[in-house]
């Protein structure tokens, strides 16, 4: 394995300028790899900050442009990935931190199994808890079809820069918000070939308030964009009752309660074990508010 060259990664980080950004990019240049790293960071809709006070050894290098494609973080990661030079592209939230050993077992694995795409586990760090989620050792899109695979976070992805360029493609700028954008990606990423997954966490999640916390019109949209552009998310009824429930606790938080009584109906007929109907209705019914489920559902390291 030694002997072959290493390839070249740039790591993605599309941010608009939180606290944590300084701490992903740590993470991102430090890794125990002897190939050339380059971090991009992607500023959204915010000025550059200045970043010349970190430490950029020997075979790293970093790099920071402003958002040129759709304003949001599709058009983000897209421009890094526009920007990238380098054999392979990975992308990193810019609230999360790679190990240091992240790269180098990544590009074993896809040396190994001859894979273009690979993903490992990540640690969850929320306010009540820290819990691991581990990948299968292949991720296939019918696996994405009965289920988003939380495991399967965008932190962990490397892929290599002409398969994303020229099968997979760019990631979906068209969907509302780019809620669910790293989802719409992988389910094209696993149709082309199984995504190989490293079994242990080697990315941390600092899991907090959700970007879409509030935005419930913007979820409504996006659920329904995906399942027009992918009906086979449809098809299985445990992941059919999940999305269905989703869109029933959105309308629930809108106080929509004709809507979210539908769709939460929708979803109980195709998975009576599904949560998220009962609580749409609860909400919609006064009994609780939206945002005090998705508060502990936060505190947990999970979202609605």
């Amino acid at each position: 394995m030694t002997d072959r060259p290493w390839p070249s990664v740039a790591a993605i980080i599309a941010t608009r300028g939180r606290p944590t950004l300084r701490r992903a990019i740590e993470g991102v240049l430090g890794q125990r790899y002897d190939g050339e790293v380059t971090c991009i960071v992607v500023f959204d809709g915010v000025d550059a900050i200045d970043l010349s006070e970190l430490s950029i050894g020997e075979r790293r290098s970093l790099v920071a442009v402003g958002n040129a494609r759709t304003p949001g973080l599709a058009g983000a990661r897209n421009t890094g990935a526009d920007t990238a030079t380098t054999e392979l592209l990975a992308f990193c939230d810019d609230d999360d931190v790679w190990w240091p050993e992240k790269l180098r077992t990544q590009v074993e694995l896809m040396r190994r199994a001859a894979s273009s795409v690979s993903v490992t586990g990540v640690r969850i760090v929320a306010e009540e808890r820290e819990t691991d989620r581990i990948p299968p050792p292949q991720v296939t899109q019918a696996h994405l079809l009965r289920s988003r695979v939380t495991e399967v976070h965008p932190s962990s992805v490397v892929v290599e820069r002409a398969v994303f360029d020229e099968v997979i493609g760019p990631i979906d700028e068209a969907i509302p918000g780019s809620y669910g954008e790293d989802y719409e990606w992988l389910l094209r990423a696993a149709d082309s070939q199984p995504i190989a997954g490293v079994p242990e966490p080697l990315v941390t999640v600092y899991w907090g308030r959700s970007l879409f916390a509030d935005r419930w019109p913007t979820i409504i949209e996006a659920i329904t964009y995906l399942t027009s552009k992918h009906p086979d998310l449809l098809v299985d009824d445990a992941n059919a009752a999940r999305l269905l429930g989703r869109l029933a606790f959105a309308h629930a938080a809108l106080r929509h309660r004709r809507e979210a009584s539908r769709w939460a109906w929708r979803s109980i007929r195709r998975r009576a074990r599904e949560p998220r109907p009962y609580l749409a209705l609860a909400v919609a019914s006064g009994c609780v508010r939206a945002s005090t489920i998705q508060r502990r559902a936060n505190r947990a390291g999970r979202g609605v």
